[in-house]
């Protein structure tokens, strides 16, 4: 099982950006480190324009200069930092996947030109208090899916 630890800064972004969203849809994508054997921390997080009450189309434009900003940031060491998957909201309804999001992501590992091992899909919504509401799936290109664990934590500066 892949495990997915989302600093506590880039949980308040989350956060904000589901608050701004509303009952519409919003998304991101995920850069991040391997600090471990199937263990990734969130490095850079995405956020892009709203979509729709119950669809958010990624747009890679969005995020292209914060994507080579990270790898420069890294010294493009792309066996460390890389990009690891996808975020968007279900903001009525339950944060699982839907046929859409599976068909999107296995697209995704699926493409030689990408080149990924993996990738991680983050859907979550805000819960009745505020709370953070989410789950993490992790999408292999055998077509394979499986469930992550994601941990929040804070990170201090040195951490990184």
């Amino acid at each position: 099982m892949l495990t997915l630890i989302l600093p506590s800064e880039h949980h308040e972004l989350l956060l904000m950006a589901l608050r701004k969203a509303g009952r519409r849809e919003v998304g991101g994508v995920l850069m991040g480190e391997h600090i471990g054997p199937n263990l990734f921390v969130v490095r850079e997080m995405t956020v892009h324009r709203r979509g729709a009450f119950a669809s958010f189309v990624r747009r890679i434009e969005d995020a292209i200069g914060k994507i080579h900003a990270f790898f420069r940031e890294t010294g493009h060491d792309y066996a460390r930092f890389n990009y690891i998957g996808e975020w968007h909201s279900h903001p009525s309804f339950a944060p699982y996947p839907s046929r859409t999001d599976d068909l999107s992501m296995l697209q995704i590992v699926q493409d030689v030109a990408v080149g990924a091992n993996f990738a991680v899909l983050l859907i979550a919504k805000l819960g009745p208090g505020g709370e953070l509401i989410s789950t993490v799936h992790t999408y292999l290109p055998d077509g394979a899916r499986s469930l992550s664990e994601l941990r929040i934590e804070r990170l201090d500066k040195n951490d990184r």
